[in-house]
């Protein structure tokens, strides 16, 4: 991950010291909490924004007024959404409470960002199918598990081999979004693609044991408990990236999963092939699994549990989904009276 620095000049802890530095002092609480590399990337970018907003103030020294003035900017001038304002909040929450150790008290006149109400984008079955007969190779693979698993992008990137069940057709999503494992199922469509990708992946392995880069990054409390594990082969990933390249954070050269970029450039790319006029991503796929299941009569809690939404209020969208476009309505302009007149 490409850090940033917080702010042009060095901003010590405190006020009046240049060392430690305010943001050697963050990253190493964010990754000491094991957060996850976006999480952390977010944080930083949302704390240097918010020392540049106050030039020449120590946050110390802005506390709750510097806060709310910083906040009501995004939502008045910088016109950010609520769910980005909320995040900002979060990781100046974050910056006051672990890194600085002096939390906020309330915040007050705070103006909000407007929460939009947004329906997901979700292709009908057909729209799905020529989108995944215009992909090739891992990328059709990977989206099939994209719509046919409900994962989001970077849970497929990440599956290692030894999450993939086909005896039971199953796949163990470890560490999802909110640090969650679950489950979900295999498609039978994708079974011999993946066991294919598992032994190009275990050829990889085997190549880069021979060159003395064979390791794999490992969950941060198992990494400890078992750093051999790293040289597994149950432990590489499923879709592993075609060349080797330097961890940012360890700085071992080892061989990571295939980049998100790759992907979504793809999709992007078999839209267009379709002519399909939706704005369609990767997650686009996701929303399109959920639908469909709740369409075929899928029980709602199970479609939660498969996706795995902490409240069954987040599944619950894709009822409004089904709701729209006159599925379980008819429209008057239909009636018969009407056509007649």
């Amino acid at each position: 991950m490409q850090t940033i620095p917080v702010t042009t000049a060095p901003l010590g802890l405190f006020p009046d010291q240049s060392q430690p530095r305010l943001y050697d002092r963050a990253v190493e609480v964010l990754r000491t909490a094991h957060y996850s590399r976006r999480t952390e990337k977010a944080y930083l970018h949302w704390i240097g924004r918010f020392v540049r907003f106050h030039p020449g103030q120590h946050p110390r020294e802005v506390r709750e007024q510097g806060v709310n003035a910083f906040l009501t900017h995004l939502a008045v001038n910088g016109d950010v959404t609520a769910s980005t304002q909320n995040q900002a909040l979060a990781a100046l929450l974050f910056l006051y409470e672990h890194v600085l150790k002096e939390p906020l008290d309330s915040l007050e006149g705070v103006v909000r960002a407007k929460r939009s109400r947004r329906l997901p984008v979700v292709l009908t079955r057909e729209e799905a199918r020529r989108i995944l007969n215009e992909l090739d190779g891992v990328h059709r693979l990977v989206g099939l598990l994209l719509y046919g698993s409900g994962l989001r992008l970077l849970e497929a990137l990440r599956l290692r081999v030894k999450d993939v069940d086909f005896g039971r057709s199953e796949l163990t999503i470890r560490e999802a979004k909110g640090n969650k494992d679950r489950r979900t199922m295999l498609p039978q469509i994708a079974v011999d693609g993946l066991r294919y990708q598992k032994e190009v992946s275990r050829r990889y392995h085997e190549e880069d044991l021979a060159r003395g880069v064979g390791s794999v990054e490992l969950p941060y409390a198992f990494a400890r408990k078992c750093p051999q594990a790293a040289f597994e082969f149950g432990w590489k990933y499923i879709f592993p990236a075609t060349g080797i390249s330097r961890d940012s954070r360890s700085g071992i050269h080892r061989r990571h999963h295939l980049h998100e970029s790759s992907v979504s450039k793809a999709i992007r790319a078999a839209t267009k092939r379709s002519d399909i006029t939706k704005r369609v991503t990767a997650h686009t796929f996701r929303h399109s699994f959920a639908t469909h299941l709740i369409e075929s009569g899928s029980d709602i809690r199970t479609v939660q549990e498969l996706l795995g939404h902490s409240d069954v209020r987040t599944t619950m969208i894709y009822t409004h989904v089904l709701n729209r476009g006159g599925q379980g309505v008819r429209s008057p302009a239909d009636f018969d009276d009407f056509r007649s007149g």
